[in-house]
């Protein structure tokens, strides 16, 4: 189908059976007819050397080429210390640099977040909007899922069985379908 919007899910940990991995599965599950999700996995990108910028590892062209491919993008994040982990900070920052050829710019883009707290990772999705700021990107704000006591919102398998956090998801996924849909109209000039 040519009119199909594909999404590149990200999940921000590197821990096999994290709660956000799943929570990009199960946005997958989620997704609207006319839009796929395609994950990507972080594990053996490289630590960001400005050093080394230049002269990328196949892992770092491999994500920009992904993130270029794509409609939008999905990220769900872990909190860890009141913030994003590294893992992601990092490959934000492999996939922006060298100066000039961020892959990231202009991209729709919506996050959604588990953890074991009661805040369900929001001081980890503010932290991340920042980085939204200079990175040029195009944000869905609404709704903020947070999945908060991820423990108890998928079973031993990784299963969400929460059904108001898949209705969240579900909700974002069509705001982020729209925004893309909505950015690709032309413009008309003023008269």
């Amino acid at each position: 189908m040519a009119d199909q919007i594909s999404i590149l899910g990200i999940a921000g940990s590197l821990r096999k059976d994290s709660y956000n991995k799943s929570a990009v599965r199960a946005a997958q599950q989620l997704c609207p007819d006319g839009a796929k999700i395609e994950i990507y996995d972080l594990a053996g990108l490289p630590l960001f050397n400005q050093d080394e910028e230049k002269n990328p590892t196949p892992k770092v062209t491999d994500f920009k080429q992904k993130i270029r491919a794509a409609h939008d993008i999905l990220i769900s994040t872990a909190e860890y210390n009141y913030g994003m982990p590294g893992v992601l900070k990092n490959a934000i920052d492999c996939a922006s640099r060298p100066y000039g050829d961020s892959a990231w710019n202009g991209k729709p883009i919506a996050i959604m977040s588990a953890a074991m707290g009661t805040a369900g990772g929001l001081r980890a999705q503010y932290q991340l909007r920042q980085c939204f700021v200079f990175l040029n990107l195009e944000a869905v704000v609404q709704p903020e899922v947070a999945i908060a006591a991820a423990h108890q919102r998928f079973d031993d398998k990784g299963n969400l069985t929460d059904e108001t956090s898949k209705k969240m998801i579900a909700q974002l996924l069509q705001n982020l379908i729209y925004k893309v849909r909505l950015m690709r109209q032309p413009v008309k000039a003023a008269a």
